[in-house]
């Protein structure tokens, strides 16, 4: 039972993170009335599908933090245990990727090009957060590992099958 209050506070935080993007992009497409730009009819689908991809990776995320790390995906109460599993083998920071394509979809499925702006910027802050903030924090706690990982692994976009498989470990 020493996990279960890591579970409840991982999907607390999860459900907050949520509801507190939600209502910001909710807030900012009221923006959407000064802007020259409106976005066709039929992006909604292609936003549904950018929203469930996010969702289910930023799931599987959450659950590798909780499994693997023994720790949340809050950045105040973080994985105690480095993580370099599921879709972490893949992509350095698969949970923001998740979070922006949630962000991004709900933007397209609303057609809002405020949304889709928001969604810009905060790719903007969170990329600064993770190069200024976040990987010299890992490096300073998970040392050699980490530089190795960095090393082998991208910050954003996954590395190619091809070159997935000949990196150390697979």
């Amino acid at each position: 039972m020493k996990g279960l209050p890591v579970v409840l506070r991982a999907g607390a935080y999860m459900t907050g993170f949520v509801l507190f993007f939600a209502w910001l992009a909710l807030c900012v497409r009221t923006l959407d009335r000064f802007l020259p730009v409106s976005l066709p009819a039929g992006v909604e689908a292609v936003g549904i599908v950018l929203m469930l991809a996010g969702g289910v990776l930023g799931l599987v995320c959450a659950g590798t933090f909780v499994a693997r790390g023994k720790g949340t995906p809050a950045p105040f109460d973080p994985p105690t245990e480095f993580v370099a599993v599921g879709p972490y083998c893949y992509v350095r920071n698969p949970m923001y990727v998740g979070g922006l394509f949630l962000l991004a979809g709900f933007g397209l499925y609303e057609r809002s090009a405020s949304i889709l702006l928001m969604a810009l910027a905060l790719l903007g802050v969170v990329h600064l957060m993770v190069v200024f903030y976040e990987e010299p924090a890992l490096r300073r706690m998970f040392g050699a590992s980490y530089e190795e990982y960095c090393r082998t692994t991208r910050r954003w976009l996954p590395v190619p099958a091809a070159r997935a498989d000949k990196r150390p470990g697979n």
